[in-house]
């Protein structure tokens, strides 16, 4: 593929794990907003938990989620009453008929809280909501503090899909971004949950890191493929050093450009497939038996997923919720996020209410994120007369496309195997929000 495509493409774009994308939320949606969309929903609503547990050990500083290094675990122990309370009180405001389909804890660190603290918050969650049996139940864990109390204590919770970081195995990347991460380390902790019965394990790696060449990444992947994962999430690291402080510690000059960035997207998928797992989407990668490669895909912050729940609830300081009637955030400051909790239950700090034309956009924008297609016919279904701006905007980007990166049979408007590495590219043409934003992006490619 020409190496002028990758650099036409690497314009930075929103990753669309969202539409709208966060930074077009505002203060307009408050608590009181969210606490009626809450208690609006339906009887039977299939409802995803999400838990945010903001701390971790060690700040990497190639991070982009929103969390801090703590050295005691004094506010670790502080933080959780607060995201107790915000549990309950939302628990009270849904419908008793609701059912659980998927709890999903992220960070920071899960693994920072204690054994003890891992089956207090799982116990909670199973006492307030109402749990499908065949629930999925995923964890984010950073090897590196993990112990056999905690191992255990996420297995004894009901834990069924396990996430486990790595970004890169390379000792000169690792020292660039922060995060000194043995494969020792990380066999122990995918080996520790097999013995505990969690066979469903994902890895996450990234591309794009200072320091980092193909060369390298190559033998990352060698020994992630010993490690044999389920799953495998292939991000492209983000620079904003003008929003992310700890980023700056990261020389601009060490980074890869924009060509050896697609050459390792290039050789990450590459090697993957050759080696028996199914490309999803953009950048994940599933054994041929795993739900991800088999089943309907969807696509929300924690990136591609089977979850097809009607409504995601956030939890924690920072923790996005996606209801039918939008989006809501909490306040990203833990003290904040405590105070907020104590004087109302709820913690809403901004969002944005969806309209028809967004409910449209983002369904076109997920469909050609998860499955690179969408269908004319279900879009006149589905949204009606409306549909007709969509299509007439997919047939004028057809017309205008010179590098044969989307096509069209008359009935489904789909992107290329020569588009695919530049999907968010194509996604973003059907943005609205897009040509009125300053924010800051990762780049394309």
């Amino acid at each position: 593929m020409s190496l002028e495509l990758a650099k036409r493409y690497s314009t930075p774009v929103p990753r669309y794990t969202s539409y709208p994308t966060a930074p077009h939320f505002s203060a307009d949606v408050g608590a009181a907003a969210y606490r009626a969309w809450l208690a609006e929903l339906k009887p039977g609503t299939r409802l995803s938990l999400y838990s945010h547990i903001p701390f971790c050990d060690e700040l990497c500083w190639y991070c982009g989620c929103c969390t801090k290094a703590v050295r005691r675990y004094e506010p670790v122990s502080e933080y959780l009453p607060s995201l107790y309370a915000e549990m309950e009180h939302v628990a009270q405001l849904l419908p008793a008929e609701h059912v659980v389909m998927h709890n999903h804890w992220g960070g920071g660190s899960p693994n920072i809280l204690s054994a003890e603290d891992i089956l207090k918050l799982a116990d909670l969650q199973k006492r307030l909501f109402h749990w499908a049996d065949d629930a999925e139940f995923a964890v984010e864990v950073d090897p590196r503090g993990l112990d056999e109390d905690r191992v255990a204590a996420f297995a004894r919770a009901g834990v069924n899909r396990v996430s486990i970081g790595i970004q890169d195995f390379d000792p000169i990347v690792q020292a660039a971004i922060n995060r000194k991460q043995s494969f020792e380390q990380t066999q122990h902790a995918v080996e520790a949950f097999r013995a505990h019965g969690i066979h469903s394990l994902n890895v996450d790696l990234v591309y794009g890191l200072p320091y980092q060449a193909r060369s390298s990444l190559q033998s990352t992947l060698d020994r992630v493929l010993e490690l044999r994962p389920t799953r495998i999430a292939a991000f492209g690291y983000a620079h904003l050093p003008e929003r992310l402080k700890h980023q700056r510690l990261i020389a601009t000059a060490s980074l890869p450009d924009s060509v050896e960035r697609f050459g390792q997207a290039s050789r990450l998928a590459r090697v993957l497939t050759r080696a028996g797992y199914v490309r999803i989407g953009l950048d994940h990668f599933a054994l041929p038996d795993d739900p991800l490669a088999q089943g309907h895909l969807a696509r929300n912050f924690q990136g591609y997923t089977t979850d097809a729940a009607d409504a995601l609830i956030g939890f924690g300081a920072s923790a996005i919720g996606r209801l039918p009637q939008g989006y809501a955030q909490n306040h990203p400051a833990t003290a904040e996020y405590a105070r907020r909790i104590s004087e109302d239950g709820l913690a809403t700090a901004r969002g944005i209410a969806l309209t028809d034309n967004d409910r449209m956009r983002a369904f076109v924008i997920e469909r050609l994120m998860c499955d690179l297609t969408f269908p004319a016919r279900e879009l006149r279904q589905r949204f009606g007369a409306q549909s007709e701006e969509i299509l007439q905007e997919a047939q004028a980007l057809l017309e205008a496309d010179q590098d044969q990166l989307v096509e069209s049979d008359g009935e489904a408007f789909r992107v290329t195997d020569r588009g695919r590495p530049f999907v968010r590219s194509i996604a973003a043409c059907f943005d609205s929000y897009l040509d009125n934003s300053a924010a800051r992006h990762a780049p394309g490619v």
